[in-house]
């Protein structure tokens, strides 16, 4: 019992209860199944140890699946000095007649798996670099509270045939303009006084999560090479904190063309004998990093240049990144140019240039020194 090198733990995580799985690694072994502990820290730890002191010699792999729960076992486990993997519920492989689904089962397929070699884990992210996510996330859910707010006030002046006398929406002069306007009818001055207040208190809200953004990410352990980054066009502080808060360490992509694939920017391919058919790109990964590097792609369409804001971005930058980035410019403007000539959809050249552009920033992250985080400092924040 205490002679075999790995041990492969199952655990099928909820948010009260945790059921867990052990298989040796030897021939023929079967899959044991452990029972039902609580989800908490007390209680994983607690788990741990027991297996330390039942197989002293054996190194603990643990493998969950992702879910609402967070990344907080994960982080636990390896401070402790496990190994813990975090797999997509996606891409586990199930058999078609199996219909019958317990957590009993869960956590004894997952160890089975584990110790087959037919599960791909996932990147999980640092607690800061998680934290990064969150605040960008929020600032870009408060930006759309409040486009939404803007399109509700344009749907009551439509409905009312009332024409905004301010070509510069939303300024301060177009702020006052609504307050001076008076309805035929009480309760639609109510309802125009409403979308009012909640468009101002929204904009301050923008406006309190950007500042707040950019105070934290200075803090931020990735920002050398958010302001790295910066050096692209089409690439400003925004959509590079967000693009890295999405993606992480760009490090552990040894090719570029993995990144690509991983953000879902390659096309689709159903290829079979001398037939090769090509389809639209995959779109799996994160969705939100791929949508913001689909913004910074529209800006291609113009001529190369480093304007007076690019100039000012790059002054305090390595040489070497500056080249890479003026290299970028040079090969996407005229690669945009190319493809519009031939006659391509504009939508298919802008994702064409946003997945070259992943090629270039790739290329930057690898130029930036980082300092590795130590697993055994992680903060795994969870209550006692």
């Amino acid at each position: 019992m205490n002679k075999h090198n790995i041990l492969f733990i199952g655990l099928d995580t909820h948010k009260v209860s945790t059921e867990v799985a052990h298989i040796e690694d030897q021939r023929g072994a079967k899959t044991v199944h452990q029972g039902k502990i609580k989800t908490t820290k007390a209680a994983i730890t607690k788990l741990a140890r027991q297996y330390q002191s039942k197989y002293p010699n054996a190194t603990l792999h643990f493998v969950y699946e992702a879910g609402p729960c967070g990344y907080w076992i994960y982080r636990l486990l390896t401070s402790l000095g496990h190994c813990c993997y975090v797999v997509a519920p996606s891409l586990i492989p199930k058999k078609p007649g199996d219909k019958v689904k317990t957590d009993k089962r869960d956590a004894m397929k997952l160890a089975k798996l584990l110790k087959d070699e037919e599960l791909t884990p996932i990147y999980v992210p640092e607690p800061e670099d998680e934290a990064i996510r969150d605040l960008s996330r929020a600032r870009e859910t408060a930006m759309k509270d409040l486009k939404d707010a803007k399109f509700q006030l344009k749907g009551l002046f439509l409905r009312n045939n009332i024409t905004c006398k301010v070509n510069d929406n939303w300024s301060n002069q177009h702020l006052r303009w609504l307050t001076e306007l008076v309805l035929p009818h009480p309760s639609q001055q109510i309802v125009l006084q409403e979308m009012i207040q909640t468009i101002t208190e929204r904009i301050k809200r923008v406006e309190r999560l950007v500042n707040e953004l950019a105070h934290q990410a200075k803090l931020w352990r990735y920002y050398p090479v958010v302001q790295a980054l910066q050096a692209m066009r089409g690439i400003r502080f925004l959509v590079a904190v967000g693009t890295i808060a999405e993606l992480g360490d760009l490090r552990r992509f040894d090719h570029p063309r993995k990144l690509m694939a991983y953000l879902g920017l390659v096309p689709k391919e159903n290829s079979s004998g001398d037939n090769r058919k090509l389809g639209g790109i995959t779109k799996c990964g994160n969705g939100r990093a791929r949508r913001l590097l689909i913004e910074g792609a529209q800006t291609y369409k113009h001529n190369a240049n480093v304007s007076t804001e690019l100039q000012k971005r790059q002054e305090t930058l390595p040489k070497v990144v500056i080249d890479i980035a003026w290299k970028a410019q040079l090969r996407l403007c005229r690669r945009y140019k190319r493809l519009m000539q031939r006659g391509k959809h504009r939508n298919i050249v802008v994702a064409a240039i946003a997945r070259e552009m992943l090629a270039y920033i790739w290329a930057i992250s690898r130029e930036v020194i980082l300092v590795p985080v130590d697993p055994s400092t992680r903060i795994s924040r969870v209550p006692a």
